[in-house]
């Protein structure tokens, strides 16, 4: 059970990750 919960909080860290690249670029992109 507790290797499930560590892997399920993984896969968020890792779609927040993505969201913080795509808002990054976004910024670049307007500069």
């Amino acid at each position: 059970m507790g290797s499930v919960l560590k892997w399920r909080r993984r896969k968020m860290n890792r779609h927040q990750y993505k969201k913080r690249l795509r808002k990054n670029r976004y910024k670049k992109k307007n500069k």
